[in-house]
């Protein structure tokens, strides 16, 4: 069946950091006619952006330069998109439509229903990410095969299961899926309400755990941080996450803090659980645990990104004597192949080789795997 292509020809953001300018650059891959108007209060990334061919026109601030956009973006932190709508609200022409790109949408979507914009406005979470942030940051397939999920206001039905008085709404809904098809995303289209309890079970609680579990050992450690010294292997790949912005996660625990509170609780009741698995010493329990966890896990899809940015690693058994690191370093730099990082694996727990390589992207990470198969590396995956 035939999608429909994206219509919409200028296009405002507000904000403009990595996941907004990330949108920006893939829109204008694909449809280079389109125009793009942007605000954020750095200048000097709105002037590069311009100077990149990315944006046409520079917003000094919410103006009438929004009267002659057809879809506007929001894409400052979560904490402030719902107080741009007041300000933008007069600008709408008709038909215009307002989006988002927020990782949490019950505040939104409640702002947006108090004010009376239901007709215009469709939630918008692009669920892919970087370590890093920014506009410098931004690519034009960054969010290529990740999650775009959507997110209608409130009583709002996804097309062919409207009825007459809700069918502007779904045509709405369709806009944004051609926004999401355009960049290579995967939309999917959800009940606000059911995004924040399914961000706050796969994504937020996760990274809630992850810090807890990094301060559990920097709390028990001994003074001379042996637990710190061999925390890699297993530990620093589960708590990688750990390693976020601190100002955006404060955020995000704010804005969604019932779905979090609700999957919080729910982990606490199994960790009790598991406590008298442990306890008692229930081998069938324990067995369980593993067991259910390491099959819901390999069912798991691959193919998709999620909100957490991928790792592109393998480790390579190789064994230590000079030169034998930067052998293999020439081998993939002779091919082209970039490095992200590459270092000594002092922990091994789990039968992975002695040296760690990290690469920027999934295919550099394949290239390489198969020039040192070549050379008869053993190679594992992480």
């Amino acid at each position: 069946m035939k999608q429909a292509a994206m219509t919409d020809s200028t296009i405002a953001f507000i904000g403009l950091g990595l996941i907004g300018g990330s949108i920006a650059r893939g829109l204008k891959r694909v449809r280079p006619d389109i125009r793009i108007m942007a605000y954020m209060r750095t200048r000097s990334r709105l002037e590069q952006a311009k100077k990149d061919g990315i944006v046409d026109v520079i917003l000094d601030g919410i103006d009438e330069h929004l009267r002659e956009c057809d879809l506007i973006f929001l894409c400052t932190p979560v904490e402030y998109n719902a107080q741009y709508l007041s300000a933008i609200r007069p600008f709408l022409k008709p038909g215009a439509l307002i989006t988002d790109v927020g990782s949490t949408k019950t505040n939104i979507h409640r702002e947006i229903l108090a004010q009376g914009l239901t007709d215009c406005f469709v939630g918008g979470h692009p669920m892919a990410g970087s370590e890093k942030t920014g506009y410098e940051n931004s690519t034009d397939h960054l969010l290529e095969n990740a999650y775009y999920i959507i997110t209608p206001p409130e009583g709002v039905a996804p097309k062919g299961k409207e009825d007459a008085c809700t069918a502007d709404h779904s045509s709405n809904i369709e806009r944004i899926t051609a926004v999401a098809r355009t960049l290579g995303a995967i939309p999917l289209v959800l009940d606000y309400r059911e995004h924040d309890k399914v961000v706050a079970a796969i994504s937020h609680v996760p990274h809630l755990i992850a810090s807890s579990l990094v301060n559990l050992v920097k709390d028990n450690d001994s003074e001379n941080g042996t637990m710190k010294r061999v925390a890699a292997g297993g530990f620093k790949d589960i708590t990688r996450i750990a390693s976020s912005s601190p100002e955006m996660w404060e955020q995000i625990c704010v804005a969604n803090s019932a779905p979090i509170a609700d999957m919080l609780e729910k982990y606490i009741a199994s960790l009790n659980d598991i406590l008298d698995a442990v306890r008692s010493h229930s081998s069938p329990s324990i067995y369980r645990l593993f067991e259910t966890s390491r099959d819901y896990r390999n069912s798991i899809t691959d193919r998709a990104k999620g909100s957490v940015e991928p790792s592109y690693e393998f480790t390579v058994d190789i064994v230590d004597e000079p030169g034998s690191i930067s052998t293999l370093s020439v081998i993939l730099a002779a091919k082209g192949i970039s490095i992200k990082n590459i270092g000594i694996n002092n922990n091994r727990e789990r039968g992975e080789g002695a040296l760690k390589i990290a690469f920027y992207e999934e295919a550099a990470m394949e290239a390489a795997w198969a020039q040192l198969e070549k050379y008869r590396y053993d190679l594992f995956r992480m």
